[in-house]
């Protein structure tokens, strides 16, 4: 027991004692119990630590918002606690943001494309004493910026990423952070590294435009001048191979897309970039972990940029002192829109819930929803959702933010519930109570 809090005056049971008076013998048992108590009771009465460290709530709220309205939902049941909100990307939609507040990096806009070619306005960050340029590609060939089912991936590519790169080595950067998650894309990185000046050639030494034309390249030649910067960076959020049976094209391509009959041409087109690129550079990039990412721009920027491919929750981990950080909180609150068995299989979520489970610290996960299988799934159970538990679906996506500062407050009404729940167990008896018998005296009785 700490000894300052023995020694607390709280913690001096009864009258100063008498001169000569032995204390060991006229001290009670529940006198011990109630020191034990108090003690309980003014570790329960001081505010907790708590790190909100979510991922976005895709589709309604950014991870930023998500912790801004988780911390709103406990600061209502639980105002004393000291609440720091360190918002997550594993290298997907809202790495800029999150990387940006780790570097202290400022926001800066560059014109561009998107994946369809429509002119756009990307984001990317800048922090000027390190050099380095921060890019989400999200923000110029995402997803999520294009209408729903208009264009087909082989109508789409990279291109508009190089000029945010090309903005960044303008601004003189040495260091380049890339975030590739939520492409919408499937080029292996075509666009960009044709935009950036590589040519890619057929057998006739006719230049391919389109990157289901790949199936007919046989020569890949550099550009005139390259960007300039000393590292690149790439940050994935998936460790899948470029080709296969778990490559981009069949495991994600239909998320963007892609129908069966259509998964033929993207593998025979990406198949013969990788064979050219082995053929030229000597290396086997198509068969490296995250080579797949981002339909396939984790090649693409092997390939083309020399680029580090590096698990994005390993990289928002290591600058954000994440491990440090838990050391210094009694509690974890992570989350994400949709939480299924992926999730807990090298996601962001799931890292954190690992890191917590291996240090012994109490956290718990807020989520829209929960997938199906979730419910076998012994760390479910930490798990709560705002659908169907609080909404529906379509409320929940409308009202995303109300939601989840309901959903907050509920858990932090159930972790004092539980904590309540403890404390009646370990009451103490009164000491009005029968006097208890001590050690001596239970075990002359059992002699006896």
């Amino acid at each position: 027991m700490n000894s300052d809090l023995l020694h607390h005056p709280l913690n001096q049971i009864g009258s100063a004692p008498v001169k000569g008076q032995d204390q060991r013998r006229d001290r009670r048992p529940c006198d011990f119990l109630w020191l034990g108590q108090r003690r309980g009771d003014m570790l329960s009465d001081m505010s907790q630590r708590v790190l909100i460290v979510p991922d976005k709530f895709k589709g309604t709220l950014t991870a930023a918002e998500a912790a801004a309205a988780i911390a709103r939902g406990w600061s209502r049941r639980r105002p004393g606690d000291v609440l720091e909100r360190l918002p997550m990307s594993d290298g997907g939609d809202g790495f800029g943001d999150a990387m940006s507040r780790l570097a202290n990096a400022r926001r800066r806009m560059v014109w561009t494309v998107d994946a369809a070619h429509r002119r756009w306005r990307s984001a990317w960050w800048w922090e000027p004493k390190a050099r380095t340029a921060i890019i989400e590609s999200a923000s110029s060939i995402g997803l999520a910026l294009l209408p729903r089912g208009r264009y087909h991936p082989f109508d789409l590519d990279t291109a508009g990423l190089a000029a945010v790169l090309l903005a960044a080595s303008r601004a003189g950067a040495r260091e380049c952070l890339i975030g590739i998650g939520g492409s919408a894309t499937n080029d292996g990185g075509f666009g960009v590294a044709r935009a950036l000046g590589w040519v890619f050639l057929d057998g006739a030494g006719v230049r391919l435009d389109r990157w289901t034309d790949l199936r007919r390249l046989r020569r890949i030649e550099h550009p005139a001048r390259e960007l300039g910067f000393d590292r690149v960076r790439v940050a994935v959020d998936v460790r899948n191979r470029l080709l296969g049976p778990a490559g981009c094209s069949r495991v994600y391509g239909p998320q963007k897309g892609l129908r069966p009959e259509d998964l033929p041409l993207a593998e025979a087109s990406l198949s013969q970039l990788a064979r050219v690129v082995r053929r030229q550079w000597g290396i086997d990039i198509a068969r490296e972990p995250g080579a797949g990412a981002a339909g396939g721009l984790g090649f693409g920027l092997r390939a083309f940029l020399g680029a580090q491919i590096e698990s994005g929750f390993d990289l928002f981990a290591r600058e954000a002192r994440l491990v440090w950080r838990l050391e210094g909180v009694d509690r974890v609150i992570t989350g994400e829109g949709s939480v299924d068995r992926s999730s807990l299989m090298g996601k962001g979520v799931g890292e954190v819930v690992r890191l917590c489970e291996e240090r012994g610290k109490p956290w718990l996960g807020l989520a829209g929803r929960l997938g199906e299988g979730m419910a076998r799934k012994r760390m479910s159970r930490r798990f709560m959702a705002i659908v169907p538990d609080l909404a529906d679906e379509k409320d929940a996506m409308a009202r995303a933010g109300y939601w989840l500062e309901k959903l907050a407050e509920q858990a932090a009404e159930s972790t004092e519930t539980a904590g309540a729940k403890r404390a009646v167990a370990l009451a103490p008896p009164t000491c009005d109570e029968p006097r208890a018998r001590t050690r001596a005296e239970a075990s002359r009785g059992r002699s006896a």
